[in-house]
């Protein structure tokens, strides 16, 4: 028995509270993973886990062991962190999340430019625009935008995003003559303004004046999603007015289809992290990542 490949694997087995989803992980049968927790428990002379046909739970011996591998897990991966800084072949999985409109409309170019740099790392990435538990779901890096709420993640500033107030041009040539276009941000009341609840912050738009006041305004309309794609689609059938990422409707606004209202207001940015569990955070090809996708966005 490989006894760190199966303390990874017992530690894995709690954090997702599952077989199959750690036989996925390592690309084997679920039949193997839980050979690897018995062959560790025989090692131990201590059952750790209760299994029963619905869920699975620590025992009290598991519970205590549980919290010493999962350290010792991580003093290994720290340690072939730092022993692997200089090298510079990297190789295997590197499992990263992020939403799915900034994975195809930013992301993607990236990812295909990291990997012809390092031809054997593979990547697994996991596309959705809720936020995902790290831990759970085995991801080593994330990609988070907007501000971050406390807690246990390691997180690393790489970038920020330009939002901006757009519309089509469909919506701007649909408005009845008592509507004008908005020429302060309290003038959006008076129009259908689509709402992105992935944020905190929802239909409260906030904007900068030049002496560095703020000002904000609470928006009104008939559409609101979690999703920046379906923002994105809704904008462009003309439903109402958006404050978005410019990187969203880039090609967009390159045609005209799409314009920029409010050009004089400052739209707030969101800045953008890379998050990862402490436990990944000295891996070499997280570390690789992050520096990649840093460098990138700066350009």
């Amino acid at each position: 028995m490989d006894r760190l490949m199966a303390m990874q694997t017992f530690v894995r087995v709690v954090e997702t509270g599952s077989f199959s989803a750690v036989a996925r992980e390592q690309n084997t049968t679920q039949s193997a993973v839980s050979k690897q927790v018995a062959a560790l428990e025989r090692h131990l002379g201590a059952r750790l886990l209760s299994r029963t046909t619905r869920a699975l739970s620590l025992t009290d011996d598991g519970a205590r062991y549980f919290e010493e591998a999962r350290r010792l897990v991580a003093e290994v991966a720290e340690a072939e962190g730092q022993l692997r800084q200089g090298e510079q072949q990297l190789s295997g999985w590197l499992r990263v999340a992020a939403s799915v409109g900034f994975s195809l409309r930013v992301l993607m170019p990236h990812i295909n430019s990291f990997l012809a740099a390092h031809p054997a790392v593979k990547i697994d990435l996991k596309v959705n625009d809720s936020l995902v538990d790290l831990v759970e779901q085995g991801i080593d890096v994330a990609v988070r935008i907007g501000n971050l709420s406390d807690s246990t993640l390691v997180a690393r500033r790489i970038g920020t995003v330009q939002r901006a107030v757009l519309a089509s041009r469909r919506y701007l040539a649909a408005l009845p003559p008592d509507r004008p276009l908005p020429r302060i941000p309290d003038d959006l009341r008076q129009h259908v303004c689509l709402v992105y609840t992935g944020l905190s912050t929802r239909n409260l738009w906030e904007f900068n004046t030049e002496d560095g006041s703020s000002v904000s305004v609470r928006v009104e309309g008939c559409f609101q999603t979690d999703s920046s794609e379906l923002v994105r689609a809704a904008v462009l059938d003309g439903l109402g007015i958006t404050y978005s990422p410019t990187w969203l409707f880039q090609d967009a606004l390159a045609s005209g289809e799409v314009q920029t209202l409010l050009p004089d207001w400052r739209t707030r940015a969101l800045p953008v992290h890379l998050v990862s569990p402490p436990q990944r955070r000295y891996a070499a090809k997280v570390r690789a990542f992050a520096d990649h996708l840093a460098k990138a966005l700066a350009k």
